[in-house]
């Protein structure tokens, strides 16, 4: 039975991330009830209505069919073409015979579901009225993501899954997954069993940063995804319209990958799964061939499970000490004819001469490689190559100037494993630094980017990782409500952004975050 309330609820587009544009139409309302009906069009993936019955069951208890068609009464769910919006574009209109939703895409129409669903208040009970209204909306940026690592800390199946619906919620279209890491290998290859089976495991965690002490208990025992896993996580996050960009980080943090496979380092090991953070000077040996192979033939797998066009290789943070003394690297250097130009050294430049190959390779598998910004340290930007600026702004200003892709993931800005507020006492423990709710939402990703190569700019990400967020709690209460912060970057105008009024949907969001069952940082709404 549909529960009963004395009054209807009163529906508002406060939601996040903001609208573009609302504007109310006189004073009528249109109430969803039990007699309401989902209409689908013929372009309307199916998963797509049954969702929004789904999310205003959740909300209200009403049981909305969905059906081909209905003359009045109803949300009709419609993919148009409409000049006057890009790919990710919605439009919504309510009227007396009901709410009509219309998208470019149906992406488009997915975000525009996720708005009336966020206008319902959450706790509802029964019918809910929503004011005459017509709303236009579209993204700043067409990429927006959160990144999760599972390396330092392994994440299963069920939690990817809410994190990949928190993304939906947030009207994100990307998810980047850090699966490989020198503290445990996260994703299964056919062709080299043992990174699963072996790689996953390390042999205990050092508490902290104190390197001297550790809890003495092996890490990873079955902490992998296999490829049915992944694909099971992919068909996921495809019906919520979110894509997934794998991570292979090479040719540094490979410590793990080595220690079952030392044939692909420059001494031979032995070597370990690394129980330490921070960055190790054991790398692969990209002067061997068979090394090189060994990488093509991962993200030969790697690329057959992600159907998204992007593949994440990492490039980031790799020592060079090993390659200088390395016969195989110095060989290498020399028949390839490898010179220092543009990069800091020769061996920067070597690791141009690999990141290039790895472009080439998976270009061939109809992917485009994105990297760190010491891609443009090593000489390999550009090539289709997507630069990640993530040590600063920096990067992306640099990327492009050159006009070369770019994704801004500043860490002083989008780094949420950072403290959240000054006094750390209340905090769990963070890998350092401070990104306030208010700090993430005041960053504007183009400032400094020069006018005629904005376009460069694809977008804008945040990244957590795990090094010192070893559960689901911890993970949840490090992103909430930062992410609302980071859709409004990835979402608004600037010139739209109010910080006040921000904080006052944000209130309003956080109830939602209760009856979704969602745990959250309480700064914010305690005052920073």
């Amino acid at each position: 039975m549909t529960p009963v309330q004395d009054q209807p609820a009163q529906a508002d587009y406060m939601v996040i991330p903001k609208p573009e544009s609302v504007v109310l139409s006189g004073t009528g309302a249109f109430m969803l009830d039990g007699r309401t009906k989902i209409v689908r069009d013929s372009a309307v993936p199916e998963k797509d209505a049954e969702f929004l019955a789904e999310y205003i069951r959740q909300s209200t208890g009403i049981a909305c069919p969905v059906v081909s068609r209905v003359r009045r009464n109803a949300i009709y769910l419609t993919v148009l073409d409409d000049p006057g919006l890009n790919a990710d574009g919605y439009r919504i209109g309510v009227d007396k015979d009901g709410i009509h939703i219309c998208g470019n895409t149906p992406d488009g129409l997915f975000h525009g579901i996720q708005t009336v669903r966020k206008s319902i208040p959450a706790g509802s009970s029964g019918a809910v009225a929503f004011p005459y209204a017509t709303i236009a909306d579209e993204p700043r940026f067409p990429y927006r993501a959160m990144h999760l690592d599972v390396s330092r800390h392994f994440f299963g199946k069920d939690f990817v899954k809410r994190y990949i619906d928190l993304l939906a919620l947030h009207n994100m279209n990307y998810f980047h997954w850090h699966l490989t890491d020198d503290q445990g290998w996260r994703i299964e290859i056919k062709k080299y069993p043992l990174l699963a089976e072996k790689s996953s495991i390390r042999e205990y965690t050092v508490i902290r940063r104190e390197y001297d002490k550790n809890d003495g208990t092996p890490y990873g025992e079955g902490c992998y995804f296999t490829q049915d896993d992944i694909r099971e996580i992919v068909r996921y996050a495809l019906d919520r319209h979110i894509q997934i960009i794998p991570e292979i980080d090479m040719p540094g943090h490979m410590l793990a990958a080595l220690a079952s496979y030392p044939e692909f380092g420059c001494t031979g090991g032995p070597y370990k799964v690394w129980t330490r953070w921070g960055v190790s000077d054991q790398v692969l040996c990209v002067g061997k061939d068979r090394t090189v192979q060994f990488a093509k033939d991962v993200l030969s797998e790697v690329a057959s499970l992600f159907p998204c066009r992007y593949i994440h290789i990492g490039g980031d943070e790799c020592p060079k000490t090993e390659w200088e003394k390395c016969p195989d690297c110095q060989e290498r250097i020399k028949a390839e004819g490898i010179v220092k130009g543009d990069a800091k050294s020769v061996e920067d430049a070597l690791q141009g001469w690999f990141m290039k190959e790895m472009a080439v390779f998976l270009k061939g598998l109809g992917k485009t490689v994105i990297g760190w910004d010491e891609l443009l340290e090593s000489g390999a930007a550009g090539n289709d190559m997507v630069v990640m600026s993530w040590r600063g702004v920096e990067g992306g200003i640099a990327a492009a100037k050159q006009h070369t892709d770019a994704i801004m993931v500043p860490h002083s800005y989008l780094y949420f494993d950072y403290y959240q507020t000054e006094d750390r006492s209340q905090e769990p423990f963070a890998a350092g630094g401070k990104v306030t709710v208010e700090k993430v939402y005041n960053y504007d990703p183009l400032e400094g980017i020069p006018a005629g190569s904005r376009r460069y700019i694809l977008g804008v990400q945040a990244n957590l990782w795990t090094e010192f967020i070893p559960d689901e709690h911890h993970a949840q209460h490090m992103v909430i409500p930062r992410i609302d912060a980071l859709s409004e970057v990835q979402w608004c105008p600037l010139e739209t952004r109010d910080y006040p009024d921000f904080l006052q949907r944000l209130g309003r969001q956080k109830n939602l975050y209760d009856q979704l069952g969602y745990e959250y940082a309480p700064y914010v709404f305690e005052g920073e």
